[in-house]
């Protein structure tokens, strides 16, 4: 400070001297002088605003981040009760345990599951890397839920129901609907329909309708073709403090028209260019973990087989090619969001666009000077939100996965089965499964007991509940319907061409809305994993009601950031209730 002040004074002294020595002054120079010196002054004056402004912003960002985590701070921590599976059984035969080492039977090495509790336990980092794995194979983000989001609440707060339990005729009924998933993988669509006369899909629908604790959707009360693998979704029962009932849902949408969402079958708009939504997919026959050896390495972490793909992309089709769509976490939602905001051009049929307006609360739909943009209510805000909530969806999913329940797989659960069977193990399966015509028809078929899979690897290194992939279906439908117009009717539907599903044909019959295929399309993602046999319905349905609660808390946080006059989010949830957040 001394410093600059010397600098000044010399610089003054220097002027006063110059001056004095000339003495030859103009009327034109002490007239630009003083102008000099006003503009200066102006000039500072103007600087000081403008620093006043920026003040004033930045001090808005800390208030409004203060609030923001005060706010969350005060969400409560959830019960989170776990089905007991991991103390009950001292084998942990109801924990998932692959990528770690297993004896012959399957059974996880105690010293190795031990070092994968402590890491959870301690959430120290040094652990983590202390793990013993069986394979090659590693963990997948075990640390991920352990950063501080800054957005949002965080998974501790969000509440899931327990998983039905190893020995439970729920987990049973699960298990039966997955083995007929891997029997009728290759079963296209449009035999899902109630006026099929496919002999697997009618028997599917007549014994799921046999086992009272099934909770897939129904029809006027009993599984339908229609209604075969279609979507749920799983809440906790607000009238239980525990958080142990659970609440299943049908989202609305879900059973309307063709089993696959629109925005799966359109093209994708990308500025001039476009992406067709014909995928790669699997030959028929690839079909994994059917054979013992190769369900053991693969439960141990050891590299997998090599998947056969069909050298022609089709529209997605059967559930081999949904189990294919959901296999990879993918950017659907994002090219979702790119047909819903795309104006329909009728010289350009490939565009696909629809141009479905936003929802009557974007504080730009009826402005008559502005529009939103990337850095508000516009296209660009959105895709930020999608990619942020993703992030912060897996975080949540992934604190159930690794620090609550440690749920096992159903792959694991298929070598439960054979064991039982093959080798006479007690392993205590109920006999919904073992008695079923699910699992005689699947043995008749691959030749064993395992439960057979669309993916060479099995499921990814990390537990069963809840689902990951679910969870981000669940936050980016919900941040998709909180932007557009949920009831604009889809024009010119379309369906794969039964006949050839390289080509899609139209559809004609009831309407298809924004919301309800937006739902659709979250049960299409979360369903293709269990096609592959990677997951459990109940993983899916709890995974997307988790994926929507991180989407209403992110826009809470959002809201509070705005300059515009804006009255909420409203959206529908899952379960049909609307909201304004």
């Amino acid at each position: 400070m001394n410093q600059r002040k010397s600098k000044v004074i010399v610089s003054a002294a220097s002027r006063r001297s110059f001056l004095l020595h000339t003495g030859i002054f103009t009327a034109s120079s002490v007239v630009a002088g003083a102008v000099g010196l006003k503009f200066s002054a102006e000039k500072g004056q103007a600087q000081e605003k403008v620093s006043s402004v920026n003040n004033k912003l930045t001090e808005k960002a800390y208030r409004i981040r203060v609030a923001a985590a005060e706010a969350n701070r005060q969400v409560p921590i959830a019960p989170n009760p776990t089905n007991g599976d991991e103390e009950r059984y001292p084998n942990k035969i109801g924990s998932d345990t692959r990528g770690l080492p297993h004896n012959k039977l399957g059974e996880v090495d105690l010293k190795a599951y031990d070092s994968l509790t402590k890491a959870v336990t301690t959430q120290d980092h040094d652990d983590f890397e202390k793990v013993i794995l069986g394979g090659t194979r590693k963990l997948v983000n075990a640390q991920g839920p352990l950063a501080a989001s800054l957005e949002g609440c965080h998974g501790v707060q969000i509440a899931v129901p327990p998983p039905p339990t190893l020995a439970s005729s729920e987990r049973a009924a699960e298990a039966v609907e997955i083995y007929w998933q891997a029997l009728l993988r290759d079963v296209p669509f449009h035999k899902l329909q109630n006026n099929t006369d496919d002999p697997l899909v009618l028997a599917a629908v007549e014994e799921l309708n046999k086992l009272a604790t099934f909770k897939g959707p129904k029809q006027n009360g009993r599984v339908t073709p229609q209604s075969l693998f279609r979507g749920t979704v799983t809440y906790v029962d607000q009238n239980d403090k525990s958080g142990r009932t659970a609440k299943h849902v049908t989202p609305s949408g879900v059973l309307i028209g063709p089993h696959i969402s629109q925005f799966a079958l359109l093209n994708i708009p990308w500025g001039v260019q476009f992406i067709p939504p014909v995928i790669r997919t699997a030959l028929p026959g690839n079909d994994f973990l059917t054979d013992y050896e190769e369900w053991l390495n693969v439960q141990n972490g050891g590299t997998p087989k090599s998947i056969q793909y069909d050298p022609v992309r089709r529209y997605v089709f059967t559930t081999r090619d949904l189990s294919e769509f959901s296999h990879a976490p993918g950017a659907i939602f994002s090219g979702a969001a790119l047909i819903l905001n795309t104006a329909r051009n009728a010289d350009d049929p490939l565009s696909s666009g629809i141009g479905a307006p936003f929802d009557s609360g974007n504080p730009f739909v009826k402005s008559k000077t502005q529009q939103g943009g990337n850095g508000s209510f516009g296209l660009g805000h959105l895709e930020a939100l999608l990619h942020l909530g993703r992030s912060r969806a897996i975080r949540a999913a992934y604190w159930q996965k690794f620090y609550v329940h440690r749920t096992l797989r159903p792959e694991a659960y298929g070598g439960l089965i054979h064991n039982n069977i093959v080798n006479k193990t007690k392993n205590p399966i109920h006999g919904d499964i073992l008695n079923s015509q699910a699992l005689a028809q699947s043995f008749s078929k691959f030749g064993s007991y395992l439960l057979p899979h669309g993916y060479p690897e099995g499921s990814p290194i990390h537990s069963s509940y809840v689902g990951g992939a679910a969870a981000i279906a669940g936050v980016s439908a919900t941040l998709l319907k909180a932007y557009f117009d949920e009831d604009f009717v889809i024009p010119n539907p379309v369906v794969p061409d039964p006949n050839d599903p390289t080509k899609v044909i139209p559809y004609t019959e009831e309407s298809l809305t924004v919301g309800g295929e937006l739902n659709k399309l979250a049960a299409n993602y979360t369903l293709g994993r269990s096609h592959g046999g990677i997951h459990w319905r109940t993983d899916g349905s709890a995974g997307l009601a988790l994926g929507e609660e991180i989407a209403i808390s992110i826009l809470k946080d959002e809201r509070l950031g705005y300059n515009e006059k804006f009255n909420g989010f409203t959206l529908t949830k899952f379960d049909g209730k609307k909201v304004t957040v």
